[in-house]
């Protein structure tokens, strides 16, 4: 595969579209390249989600060394999602002048030099300021990889690409917490965020080896006022800025419940060891398959129909959730993770679809509100637990699912509006 120049004099340049008498060259499944750009992504959301809740599962004993309340030991998870947040616009604006795998590829490498530095912070302080670096350097990472898709994969395979890239995420999630979870139990804490830093290391060198070099990237400008431009044609796009609130809102309930579930898990009823804690974040094998298999759903039920099912399904997790039952909260949980994925990799797979120019600073505009509804659901999660206990956090998570239906409603009549004007 010949190498890109990265070269280019336009602007937030669309990918060329193949001639109609020449062949597309761009990636498909079972096509060159395709299993290794897939592995090679998939092992970026590893890494990526393994370092940003690195510290989630681990909270009570964070709260117990520094003699912290949950609400001030969910900084350590609100900080990282924070800093990614506020980077990933101008990392992505980076990747149109720089390349998308050498943005991923540089934010990894500080990422990952940040997470072997979090074992010895000496305080909750150093610890948050230390998380909040690790965030904005992983903040590279989610608008670029989502935006090489775009480029160099075939617009059909893109739902299933993305859904892929979603499932490393969630792998990501599920292994960092479990791993952590039973190494903290024997060990510390210190020493389990110490072996994520590790997996995280070989991620990341896995991934630079795997990933194709970009046929199909045209550099852009880095000046601000191009970039500013962008960034308001895409805020002023209605589709865009409901895509962005839907996943926003989906990580609220996200973010909030799997802050919490650890303090709720250790108190009684239920009063289970940190190691057995761990080990309940297998549940985001769930969030693999959801993710994975989200082109199929969308393909049966459409993009709004399958935004239902999933505001649906993560609703109907939320509620058995409340129960003393211990399998109860656990297929509450099941729901909740397979319902959020679903509803991530949709509306993210639509926001590359819908941009037609200045894909990485759409897909930056979409990470960006979706870590905010993270750090907002982490932070107003933990409040609401301590203010009403578990049915707290599933009262803020329930209002953040009636947005989600309620702007695919919005969608829905505007999509009809539009049919009716097609047909006048």
């Amino acid at each position: 595969m010949p190498a890109s120049t990265e070269a280019s004099t336009r602007v937030g340049a669309v990918s060329p579209v193949p001639a109609s008498d020449a062949p597309d060259s761009r990636m498909a499944p079972g096509g060159p390249g395709y299993r290794r750009m897939s592995f090679a992504l998939f092992l970026a959301g590893v890494a990526t989600f393994a370092l940003l809740y690195s510290t989630q599962a681990l909270l009570p004993l964070i709260s117990g060394e520094f003699g912290v309340a949950a609400s001030e030991a969910s900084w350590t998870v609100a900080a990282a999602t924070g800093g990614l947040a506020l980077f990933v616009l101008p990392m992505s604006a980076l990747s149109e002048r720089f390349g998308r795998r050498t943005v991923m590829t540089a934010s990894l490498a500080v990422a990952v030099t940040v997470g072997l530095l979090v074992p010895f912070a000496p305080s909750l302080p150093a610890l948050v300021a230390l998380r909040a670096v690790q965030g904005a350097a992983l903040a590279g990472l989610p608008a670029s990889a989502t935006a090489y898709l775009a480029e160099e994969v075939r617009p059909k395979a893109l739902v299933t690409a993305i859904g892929l890239f979603v499932a490393g995420n969630s792998v990501g999630g599920m292994s960092g917490r479990v791993i952590t979870g039973w190494v903290a139990q024997e060990w510390g804490w210190r020493v389990a965020v110490g072996v994520i830093g590790a997996l995280a290391v070989a991620c990341a060198v896995a991934f630079r080896l795997l990933l194709p070099a970009p046929r199909h990237f045209t550099a852009g400008s880095l000046r601000p006022r191009v970039l500013l431009g962008t960034v308001r044609a895409h805020l002023s796009n209605p589709l865009l800025c409901r895509l962005y609130a839907i996943g926003a809102l989906f990580m609220t309930v996200f973010g909030g419940v799997y802050t919490v579930i650890g303090y709720r898990l250790t108190e009684a009823p239920f009063s289970l060891p940190q190691g057995i804690i761990g080990s309940i974040f297998l549940v985001y094998l769930v969030g693999t398959v959801s993710a994975s298999t989200a082109g199929r759903l969308v393909g049966r039920l459409g993009r709004r129909g399958a935004l239902y099912a999933a505001g649906g399904t993560t609703a109907t997790g939320l509620v058995l959730s409340l129960a003393g039952s211990l399998p109860l909260v656990l297929l509450g949980l099941v729901l909740i993770t397979g319902g959020f994925f679903a509803g991530h990799a949709v509306a993210s797979s639509a926001v590359s679809k819908t941009a037609t120019h200045g894909r990485a600073q759409a897909s930056a505009l979409y990470q960006s509100a979706y870590y905010i509804g993270s750090s907002a659901g982490s932070t107003v999660g933990a409040l609401a637990f301590h203010a009403g206990g578990w049915a707290g956090t599933v009262g803020v998570g329930l209002l953040a699912v009636l947005g989600v239906v309620s702007i695919t409603v919005l969608g829905t009549r505007a999509a009809r509006a539009q049919q009716r004007l097609a047909t006048a």
